[in-house]
């Protein structure tokens, strides 16, 4: 069921599916609930092990969307999560966060574990390498961008068409979000974590990198590579979504 909540100042849209242990999911730049996660037939497999909780995080799908940089950012937007679970009154959580909320999850795996009873980090390639934040102040360009037709980088075309395709986006907060989203990880934050984690990553996925450096910092962690796919070819395939429920049964 759809529902709106304020969470500081800004409403953020959720929908809930089903009963029992919840999970929440978390969707990429620039996605929403929606096209991340239910159009590319989640919501259904999870259903089998988990209550299903989905948002749109600040700036995206039917969510508020500041233009001001201030309000993103990491924090802000793993704030927006635990919000969220108060308001819905939900201690303990799985977490699925997906590129962009795998970022914010990450946040919340090395800030607030105590929250969660797993966190699975999928598109997230890898959060070590100093070309990803190269990469989001490329993508602020790009989408600052008047005209669309001006853009001669091959990842920027595709970047822009995909941030211009997609209803109700609005291009001024996505460049404010994208200023804010990365923060910077360290093997050392990895290595402290404590309950489970699951890595999941197209192994043609060229855009964002492997996350292998950053499963092999993490004690106890399993890490899932789903052949022929890339960042974007993953998402609703079916050995992604097998692999993750699996993972929650055990």
């Amino acid at each position: 069921m759809p529902c709106l909540f304020d969470s500081g100042g800004v409403n953020i849209h959720y929908e809930t599916f089903g009963q029992g242990k919840p999970i929440i999911l978390l969707h990429g730049f620039p996605l929403s609930f929606q096209l991340n996660w239910v159009g590319t037939g989640w919501v259904e497999p999870l259903l089998s092990v988990r209550r299903v909780v989905g948002l749109d995080c600040r700036g995206f799908g039917q969510s508020d969307k500041p233009h001001d940089p201030g309000a993103y950012g990491v924090g802000n937007m793993a704030d927006d999560i635990l919000r969220l679970m108060d308001h819905l009154g939900i201690g303990k959580a799985d977490l699925l966060g997906y590129s962009m909320g795998s970022m914010i999850s990450a946040h919340l795996l090395f800030n607030h574990s105590e929250r969660f009873t797993s966190v699975i980090l999928s598109g997230a390639g890898d959060l070590f390498h100093p070309d990803r934040e190269k990469q989001m102040r490329r993508s602020v360009d790009f989408l600052r961008i008047e005209d669309p037709s001006q853009i001669t980088d091959p990842f920027g075309k595709v970047f822009r068409a995909l941030a211009d395709g997609i209803p109700n986006n609005d291009r001024l907060a996505l460049a404010a979000c994208a200023q804010r989203l990365f923060e910077p990880v360290r093997p050392v934050d990895f290595a402290g974590v404590d309950i489970p984690v699951l890595f999941v990553s197209g192994a043609d996925d060229t855009e964002t990198g492997s996350p292998a450096a950053m499963a092999a910092a993490t004690p106890g962690s399993k890490l899932v590579l789903i052949p022929d796919t890339n960042h974007f070819t993953v998402i609703p395939d079916q050995r992604f979504k097998d692999a993750v429920v699996d993972f929650l049964r055990q």
